[in-house]
């Protein structure tokens, strides 16, 4: 969700798992700990469907997902449904997008069971560390500035930003649609991903709640571009994780699972695709819904700070910049493409939303563009007034001429 810390080097308690791992150095300790952290997650399926592109999703009864071995939901009620659907004020025409996962080719999950994606050893052994898998390994510097424009002396070395943040109220939701991009990612402990976060909290008070794509070949393995969700409530120390690689998030869409790969992807100067996302709390639950299908929701009990509503929302692009032979990545954020170009060459964020307190989604209001290093990257509010209502283009192809 993408703000993993991979370029800084983790001191953390218990077993490191470095590329020795995958060599003589892997101890029969290291294996039993593997295998525990292997049948935790990966849940009695009553069928399995083997994906094209080498992912197994396993159809598991809804109330045996991971999410309910989390101890703050022992007794924890599964909402099958949300209460309600926040009504727009919008006048603009929402455009249906119909974008499947590649896992849906192959096969449906049966009734009253939900997609879980099969988490694999080299899963594991890609993680910084068995303890940690999963997780991200710092508090992300985009959340701890207020409104500055240029973002310096980020703490989260390595990884910067092109978004829009709006800090003007409570939220309790955002909707948007985001462009569909596979951006080239340059080294495997690098990654690439655009996405929203809902925020409120500081320091280890801090809760997020995060949704977006991502292609993050150290952590799937691959090059495709993923649907992702992550969570913490605490400023990413102990608790939360990405999608359902540890107890939390509530898959209950049958069609769509976090974690999964989509093939319909934009290209330059040609089609283009999205996807729109719709975050909202309801009944003290915080729902994801992904074009019409309601795929989850983060149960309350997991937070704190954010139950009374986020104070902060952003959206846009991140990468890892791992600085490979010296000097800046070549890794993609968006289409690779800076956001002067527009339409059908830059990514985009459109129809950008929040939800209030009356449950009301309105035009978001207030946005100002954060950036880490223009040069590399930057990000350019679209013109008002127009059927896209809220947008911006954002992105860029990193090392170049001005970004050495």
């Amino acid at each position: 969700m993408g703000m993993a810390g991979y370029t800084v080097a983790l001191m953390m308690i218990g077993v490191i798992i470095s590329p020795c791992l995958y060599g003589k150095e892997f101890s029969d300790h290291q294996e039993i700990k593997v295998q525990r952290l292997l049948k935790r997650l990966n849940k009695h399926a009553l069928i399995s469907i083997k994906s094209e592109d080498g992912d197994i999703i396993d159809c598991v009864p809804i109330h045996s997902q991971p999410a309910f071995d989390h101890p703050l939901l022992k007794n924890h009620t599964i909402q099958m449904r949300p209460s309600f659907i926040p009504e727009s004020t919008s006048t603009y025409t929402k455009k249906k997008i119909n974008a499947t996962q590649v896992w849906n080719k192959n096969g449906r999950c049966p009734i009253n069971t939900v997609p879980i994606r099969r988490i694999k050893k080299e899963d594991i052994l890609r993680s910084k560390s068995i303890e940690n898998f999963g997780k991200k390994t710092m508090t992300p510097g985009i959340l701890l500035y207020g409104s500055s424009s240029v973002l310096e002396d980020d703490p989260s070395i390595g990884h910067e930003y092109a978004v829009m943040n709006a800090m003007n109220g409570l939220y309790f939701g955002t909707q948007f649609s985001v462009n569909i991009w596979k951006p080239q990612v340059q080294v495997r402990n690098e990654f690439s991903l655009a996405q929203t976060w809902l925020s409120s909290g500081a320091g280890t008070a801090l809760n997020t709640i995060e949704a977006g794509l991502q292609v993050y070949p150290g952590k799937y393995g691959d090059n495709n571009v993923r649907l992702f969700v992550y969570w913490t409530a605490d400023g990413y120390q102990r608790t939360g994780c990405y999608n359902t690689d540890c107890p939390g998030f509530v898959q209950r869409s049958s069609l769509v699972t976090v974690g999964g790969a989509y093939t319909t992807v934009s290209e330059y100067n040609g089609n283009q695709y999205e996807l729109s996302m719709l975050i909202w709390k309801d009944s003290g639950n915080w729902w994801l819904r992904i074009g019409e299908e309601l795929v989850g929701y983060w149960p309350g009990e997991l937070f704190n700070s954010i139950g009374s509503g986020a104070t902060r929302a952003l959206w846009g692009g991140e990468i890892i910049n791992a600085k490979t032979g010296g000097q800046h990545t070549a890794t993609d954020m968006g289409s690779g493409h800076f956001a002067d170009e527009g339409f059908g060459k830059a990514s985009f964020f459109r129809s950008l939303m929040t939800v209030d307190g009356s449950n009301t989604l309105r035009e978001a209001q207030g946005l100002y563009p954060q950036i880490t290093n223009s040069n590399c990257y930057n990000v350019k509010a679209g013109d008002a007034g127009t059927t896209w209502g809220v947008y911006f283009f954002y992105g860029g192809p990193g090392l170049n001429a001005r970004c050495p």
